[in-house]
């Protein structure tokens, strides 16, 4: 068995996505003390979403103010979850805290178990009705396991991990009611890189896990940029890490030769999975400034380490300016990328305020053609292209609608790593999102012609698709999920008001208000600021990405980085004196 502990900070639920995909089953650990917390919502929802199946553990029962029972309502309340509650807890709140946990057949949790899981088990209601003497604990633990695997119901266990109280009942319930994957050494290889960190030496070291097949030392290994030879592999068993000659279905290990892999990389049979992120990138950025400008160089070296470690840290490097800006989920994340670079770089870094970042929408259908030999077309390439929007959200694709062989296949390549590149500014400099782009129109010139041809070609092109599409500037939105004392409900309405915030649901219970709605991002730290002081330090925000829309300044831009494809005489003329 691995266990993977994952941040619970909301800034960085990028890491955290990185391990779902992983898990067979997941512990979702909440304080007796504090509750039900923000970061608690959001995994919860990424683990039903995931369909991965999860147990309940009520920790820091020992912990003074520890309200065992009032957490159980809280979590049936606030996470759409179906908590039996398997533990009693008493003196909760002190010490000398004692835990047991309940037997199936009990009578403390015989009733509640039967009526939960009759819910879903019409055979088990049945038998409760007409022969309860027929719901053994071996009936009853089979319909919970069953409902378990399904997210139906989460088994709730109480204790405090310093101590070890309750740890028994929690660590036989996750083996005895959560379930595992069947794994097969002799198959095909597959897995997935989901870590990845420097050696003493700098050496890249990628974590794996493997799901099917095994790796020896020494063996090449399938990676999405290309085969790479493993050379060491440190396995993790036991809670200790020890070298090893070979990876088995099931296991995980650190492995080093892989100097090509990147986060998310899945390899061998899989390697060309989709790979689906489940929570939004970020959106704030911030401009990221040595205090020592001799160390640019340095820190933009560090942040592309740091980059590799988590993919959805996005680096934009002004290729004019040399300005380095850091896309952030939040003022937390901020803060640790800075001590990080402090503490394991040697560097002292300021950021800026941090800004939202927009986003382009195609406002309609556009083309661009340019035609080997035809002024002004200075490259030995033809290429057409047609943009069109997709839906909301299906990010950007690209398809070819010529004859795949009349051209090598490097060409085309070409045309369509530089499209997506190319995407990354639109006409107001930022990212073009939910955009279809169609090689309509190849050419070249056998054998004058190059890949470099197409990369030069490409940006104008588009960028003229693009043009007589036009796009719309769109801000982004997030949700918010606002939890305060009753008494500042009026002061909570005027501020979300003043905020532009569109409050959809406002309930009122047990002198708790609990608002939601949607605000723009760019927003949500000023209302943050602004809670502690209207709710007693007693409010709590939590806010993910919903959607785009326009944007209330539709002109607004950012500073473009390289050279512009959108003004065709200067580009070619830049190009030019590159070359």
């Amino acid at each position: 068995m691995n266990l993977i502990d994952t941040p619970g900070h909301p800034d960085f639920i990028a890491e955290v996505e990185r391990v779902l995909g992983l898990l067979d089953a997941a512990v979702v650990v909440v304080s007796a003390v504090e509750g039900v917390q923000a970061q608690t919502r959001v995994l919860v929802r990424a683990l039903q979403r995931l369909g991965v199946p999860f147990l309940l553990f009520i920790n820091k029962v020992d912990r003074l103010g520890a309200r065992y029972d009032e957490v159980l309502r809280a979590m049936a309340d606030q996470l759409s979850v179906r908590p039996i509650a398997m533990s009693a807890v008493i003196n909760a709140g002190s010490k000398v805290a004692q835990v047991e946990g309940l037997d199936l057949e009990s009578e403390a949790l015989f009733t509640v178990l039967c009526e939960t899981l009759a819910e879903n088990d019409d055979e088990l209601l049945g038998d409760y009705l007409q022969a309860p003497d027929r719901l053994i604990g071996e009936r009853l633990e089979r319909s919970l396991r069953d409902q378990v695997s399904r997210g139906l119901v989460q088994p709730a266990y109480a204790g405090a991990a310093i101590t070890g109280v309750g740890l028994p009942s929690l660590t036989s319930a996750i083996a005895n009611l959560l379930p595992g994957r069947h794994h097969d050494p002799d198959a095909a290889v597959a897995g997935k890189i989901f870590k990845i960190e420097r050696g003493w030496g700098g050496e890249k070291l990628s974590y794996l896990y493997l799901s099917s097949g095994t790796v020896r030392l020494r063996e090449l290994l399938d990676l999405p940029q290309g085969p790479a030879r493993v050379t060491g592999i440190q396995l993790f068993q036991a809670g200790k890490v020890h070298s090893a000659n070979s990876l088995r279905a099931g296991q995980i290990a650190r492995v080093s030769g892989l100097n090509s892999a990147r986060i998310g990389d899945t390899v061998g049979a899989n390697r060309y999975a989709d790979v689906r992120h489940h929570f939004a990138p970020p959106t704030l950025e911030s401009r990221a400034q040595a205090q020592r400008p001799s160390e640019s160089a340095a820190l933009w070296l560090a942040l592309n380490q740091l980059a590799e470690q988590d993919p959805l840290i996005d680096l934009r490097k002004n290729a004019d300016t040399n300005d380095i800006f850091v896309s952030l989920y939040g003022e937390v994340q901020k803060e640790v990328i800075q001590s990080t670079l402090l503490t394991n770089f040697g560097l002292e870094v300021t950021f800026e305020d941090s800004t939202v970042i927009c986003a382009e929408r195609l406002a309609g259908t556009g083309t661009g053609l340019q035609i080997i030999f035809k002024e002004p077309n200075p490259f030995l390439a033809t290429i057409g292209l047609r943009v069109e929007p997709r839906p909301e959200g299906a990010g950007n694709s690209f398809a070819l609608e010529v004859d795949v062989g009349q051209m090598p296949a490097s060409f085309y390549r070409a045309v369509e790593e530089t499209v997506f590149e190319t995407l990354k500014q639109g006409i107001f400099g930022w990212q073009v999102i939910d955009c279809h782009v169609a090689m309509t129109a190849a050419r070249h010139s056998s054998p004058s012609s190059t890949a470099a041809d197409f990369r030069q070609l490409t940006p104008w092109v588009l960028a003229t698709a693009l043009s007589a599409a036009q796009t719309v500037v769109c801000e982004p939105f997030d949700q918010f999920y606002l939890e305060a004392p009753a008494e500042a409900l009026n002061r909570l309405l005027t501020l979300l008001a003043r905020s532009g915030a569109a409050t959809k649901e406002s309930i009122v219970a047990d002198g708790v208000v609990r608002l939601e709605g949607h605000v723009t991002s760019e927003r949500v730290q000023g209302i943050q600021q602004q809670l502690p002081g209207l709710t007693s330090g007693m409010g709590t925000m939590e806010t993910s990405f919903h959607h785009y829309a326009p944007a209330a300044d539709p002109q607004r831009s950012r500073k473009r980085s390289g050279i512009d494809p959108f003004n065709g005489r200067e580009y070619l003329l830049r190009l030019s004196r590159k070359s």
